[in-house]
């Protein structure tokens, strides 16, 4: 199972909007084929270690991270291949969340005769799945707060400078993050004052270019930001008040309009992570600024956190703090963290938390 989960990782940022699944066939303790799910409308996993093993499968056992999938998508019935190949025995880490299929490959190969086992280190296999198991039951994506930061908590000066606060290995660090997941988020007023590009520059690698997110109520982009210049995806969020004329405009040029209500100038953020949903978007980068950090901490619709703090001290009144907004009345309201984690990034210090739930 270990090797299987292994074997999934390697999806990673790539299999949206399906699970990363990872499948080991053994027969008389050697292992003769393997596999993972590259991409969504690719082979599943079961049927590219089934293929790789051949005649070799036949009366062998099948380890998978995830519950075999006995309906028809955008492939077929994992289950039936299954049969097809001779497998004696299946042995799976957790069920499939999906409604559709919930317990029913399981149920089917038992009904086919085939030994089945389940629950093998079912925990670490929700936890490489949670961004798909979030949005599959929820239709919510698994939403990443990140930002970088002096020790005292700002993220720019008080004229608006903050190239670079963090070094260029947390630099690196965030150009992997965005690898990983179907959009970044920011607010206008970061693309106002940064012209930031929110692409994944990666030395060496192939990079999966997210979906670009701006929220932007009164639909200020400028024409000549540089993302646009950039390849992939935009989409721009408006207030549904804002003249179809302005919103024709961008959508000439191939970018997507996203229309909410504005109430006191803000969307709501949870309407926004529900109408990704609808739109696939499984996970959700969220890069600033200190309003939108805000927004999300205050309606309490973020998944993780992802600090970067640099060994430095801006101060000042108005330099920028990570969290704008409102904020919480008393300490006992605060939101609470939890499983906090610290790493060293040469000279800057990596933050990972997760929010109460």
């Amino acid at each position: 199972m270990k090797m299987a989960l292994r074997l999934a990782r390697q999806g990673l940022g790539r299999t949206s909007p399906n699970p990363m699944v990872g499948a080991v066939v053994v027969k008389n303790g050697v292992v003769v084929g393997r596999g993972y799910h590259q991409k969504a409308g690719g082979p599943h996993a079961e049927r590219i270690a089934l293929t790789k093993a051949g005649k070799l499968a036949k009366g062998a056992t099948l380890y998978l991270n995830l519950e075999p999938c006995n309906h028809t998508g955008r492939t077929p019935p994992c289950t039936r291949f299954i049969l097809e190949k001779g497998i004696k025995k299946v042995v799976f880490g957790m069920k499939d969340p999906n409604p559709r299929v919930k317990g029913g490959g399981a149920a089917f190969l038992r009904s086919r005769g085939l030994e089945v086992v389940q629950g093998v280190l079912e925990e670490e296999c929700r936890q490489l799945n949670q961004v798909f198991i979030k949005w599959i039951e929820n239709g919510l994506p698994y939403v990443t707060l990140k930002a970088a930061a002096s020790l005292d908590g700002r993220i720019a000066t008080r004229s608006g400078d903050s190239k670079w606060i963090s070094n260029e290995k947390s630099r690196l660090r965030v150009h992997q993050l965005r690898n990983q997941v179907d959009g970044v988020l920011v607010g206008i007023g970061t693309v106002l004052k940064d012209d930031p590009r929110l692409t994944v520059r990666l030395p060496r690698k192939r990079s999966n270019q997210p979906i670009r997110i701006v929220v932007d109520p009164e639909l200020q982009m400028p024409a000549k930001a540089r993302m646009f210049s950039e390849p992939g995806k935009i989409i721009l969020v408006a207030g549904n008040t804002v003249p179809r004329e302005k919103k024709k405009a961008f959508q000439s040029l191939g970018v997507g309009i996203l229309s909410l209500p504005v109430l006191k100038g803000r969307f709501s953020m949870r309407a926004l992570l529900k109408a990704l949903g609808k739109m696939e978007i499984t996970s959700l980068l969220v890069e600033g600024g200190a309003e939108v950090f805000g927004s999300f901490v205050s309606e309490k619709c973020f998944d993780k956190l992802v600090l970067f703090f640099a060994p430095i001290l801006i101060g000042g009144h108005q330099a920028k703090g990570i969290i704008e907004g409102p904020g919480f009345f008393s300490i006992d309201k605060a939101l609470q963290l939890r499983e906090v984690e610290l790493r060293r990034l040469n000279g800057d210090i990596l933050v990972e938390a997760y929010p109460e739930k």
